[in-house]
């Protein structure tokens, strides 16, 4: 008759096993904004350019593999403030000064991050050695499909498989999932624009990234939905035409959402919109605008300010 060690030991096979399949082989080879990245090993030496790239890896708990950071978009979530980020540049670093920090992987927010005049052209990363990954949501060589919640939730799976952490990415997935499936969206059929920058034209959101999934989620109509785009540059007689219910303002540093709020009263096309008269606006910070980790957390926060919005049919 066998022992209760030999259960044990079989067990404990079993969780082994169960931990292997959950690991990552190497090398991995994906496809990602239309070009082949194969990584060796899981990178463990990364330069993350823009907030969502960095938010990603701090969310997935990778601080500690972030040689370099540049160009962030906004100041990190309470939760992250303490964070020990290299800074390489306020704005985006080059080339030379990407190289010194020896990656093995460029994690840009965009695709027009690699430029020559940029961190430098993917396929010579490529060549020399270096793995380079874009969000998914901001391809532009490949057109990106109609951003979902989903989507972006496949975007942690990947770098999750990329890092070998898959179990943080699933569990940040789950977390975000509750967070997402406990809004209950507005009920009054609201219209809406996204005022995301511009002064003389504004540069609005469109109907098929962030901006689009973010007021979809909300229950909010989005008066640009049918461009096929994830923004544009708009008119706005196009806005007044439609006369939102509800602005969006996006809060940036270099355009903040008092700034915005000053042009759009003082402005004599826009100063009449129902919207702007009654002071109807939700706020976003920037880094919370584009597809990434921070989008949930803007839905949560901006449907509170939603409800407390008063608006009378």
């Amino acid at each position: 008759m066998r022992g209760s060690g030999w259960i044990t030991g079989i067990l404990l096979a079993g969780l082994a096993s169960s931990t292997a399949l959950a690991q990552t082989a190497y090398p991995l080879k994906i496809e990602n904004c239309g070009m082949q990245v194969e990584m060796a090993a899981a990178p463990q030496r990364v330069v993350a350019i823009k907030s969502s790239a960095i938010e990603m890896l701090l969310a997935l708990g990778l601080e500690q593999r972030i040689v370099g950071v540049g160009f962030q978009d906004g100041a990190l979530p309470p939760q992250w403030t303490n964070a020990n980020l290299p800074v390489l540049s306020d704005k985006l670093p080059s080339q030379e000064v990407v190289l010194e920090t020896e990656p093995d992987l460029v994690y840009g927010g965009w695709e027009s991050n690699f430029a020559a005049d940029g961190v430098g052209e993917r396929s010579l990363m490529h060549a020399l050695g270096i793995a380079t990954y874009v969000s998914p949501a901001a391809c532009r060589s490949v057109k990106p499909p109609k951003l979902t919640f989903e989507r972006v939730f496949a975007e942690i799976a990947e770098l999750g498989t990329i890092f070998d952490t898959s179990a943080a990415a699933d569990d940040l997935i789950e977390e975000q999932r509750a967070q997402l499936a406990a809004i209950e969206p507005d009920t009054r059929g609201l219209s809406a624009v996204w005022y995301s920058s511009g002064t003389k034209a504004p540069y609005v959101g469109a109907g098929s990234n962030a901006p689009a999934m973010i007021m979809e989620a909300l229950g909010l109509r989005n008066i640009m939905e049918d461009q096929d785009d994830g923004w544009i540059s708009a008119s706005w007689e196009a806005v007044v035409d439609a006369n939102p219910d509800v602005i969006v303002l996006v809060d940036a540093a270099w355009n903040s959402a008092e700034q915005k709020k000053k042009l759009l009263a003082e402005n004599p096309i826009t100063s009449q919109l129902d919207a702007v008269v009654n002071q109807r606006y939700l706020v976003v910070p920037f880094p919370a605008s584009e597809a990434g980790v921070r989008n949930v957390g803007a839905v949560v926060d901006m449907a509170a300010q939603l409800a407390a919005l008063q608006y009378y049919q």
